[in-house]
């Protein structure tokens, strides 16, 4: 920990816990105006493992010091991080859902429209080719690995800033995707289209199925429990598939051998996004802007950071008196 990297990474480790507590609180606060209730064997199991991960981090930290190895500390104390930040939002877009505004899939289908992009005919062509519909059934589901491989990559190949930076910018693209998604409601391109899923029958269509299942259980009030394995992607606008495959090609990227290979499967999971998470076009736009404005948003604070750590750094300068 004695390195200048590891030190500022370490500080942005402690800033990623401010958008886990926020967003923590804004659970239990929406867990209890709402009536809906976490299972608690999954959830308690889950943060119990990623509380191992990070009190293994601390301890190893304040036991050795500067002789603390940052790849340990960033590696399990990012998973554990990781961890936590899933087991919150996940349950947090559905008390975002439970707001029960009106659903905009007619708006949304009305946008994709006017830039010429309607996505029946795309959801038609990927059905009357298996190949492709089973390749971008693959894609779409990539979107999990990606959050324990990359602390390990970035620890492993010395990029404990970027590790962090990367930490940053997902917790601000979750939290303002799970705010716009309870203003801008929508189910899905297959809702919006008034077709059954069956009317594509070489298309995944299960993701769809459980969004569409949750979405309006939850507008009925037939849906109390929430279990953490269970959960549906409820949010369409923006797309957070989108949103993760940007961070997760930004992430990787520098990462030799792996960062080209990064790029060319997370582009196939936004793909894959209007066809097997039945996004709207507009859906995946807009999760790729607000990636890279979270991405952005991160690396100035960082900028800031340093700007003010040089600053307090600084020799005072010399100011003459009045007597003299």
């Amino acid at each position: 920990m004695v390195d200048t990297d590891a030190k500022t990474a370490w500080q942005l480790f402690h800033l990623n816990w401010l958008p886990i507590a926020i967003m923590g609180s804004l659970l239990a606060l929406g867990l209890s105006a709402t009536g809906l209730r976490l299972e608690p064997v999954a959830y308690g199991i889950t943060l119990a493992v990623a509380a191992c991960f990070v009190a293994i981090a601390y301890r190893h930290r304040f036991a050795k010091g500067d002789r603390a190895d940052p790849k340990l500390i960033f590696s399990l104390g990012t998973i554990g991080q990781v961890i936590i930040t899933c087991a919150i939002v996940g349950p947090l877009s559905y008390v975002a859902g439970k707001m029960g505004l009106p659903l905009q899939d007619q708006a949304l289908l009305a946008v994709d429209r006017a830039f010429g992009l309607d996505p029946e005919p795309i959801a038609r062509f990927v059905n009357d080719h298996p190949w492709l519909a089973d390749l971008l059934s693959r894609s779409y589901g990539l979107i999990k690995w990606p959050l324990l491989f990359i602390p390990i990559a970035l620890t492993l190949s010395a990029r404990y800033v970027r590790l962090q930076l990367f930490m940053l910018a997902m917790s601000l693209a979750l939290a303002i995707t799970i705010a716009i998604s309870a203003l801008v409601p929508a189910i899905g391109t297959y809702y919006g289209l008034q077709l059954a899923a069956a009317h594509f029958p070489d298309i995944n269509t299960a993701v769809y199925a459980g969004q569409l299942r949750d979405i309006l259980s939850l507008r009925d009030g037939s849906l109390h429990e929430l279990r953490l394995f269970k959960l549906s992607g409820i949010v369409s606008f923006p797309s957070f598939h989108a949103a993760s495959a940007v961070l997760y090609m930004w992430a990787l990227w520098p990462v030799r051998r792996i960062g080209g290979i990064a790029a060319a499967l997370n582009l196939m999971m936004i793909a894959a996004a209007p066809v097997i998470g039945a996004h709207y076009i507009i859906d995946v736009a807009g999760g790729i802007a607000l990636a890279a404005g979270s991405i952005w948003a991160a690396k100035a604070y960082l900028a800031w950071m340093s700007s003010a750590a040089q600053v307090s750094a600084a020799p005072a300068t010399w100011q003459p008196s009045l007597a003299e």
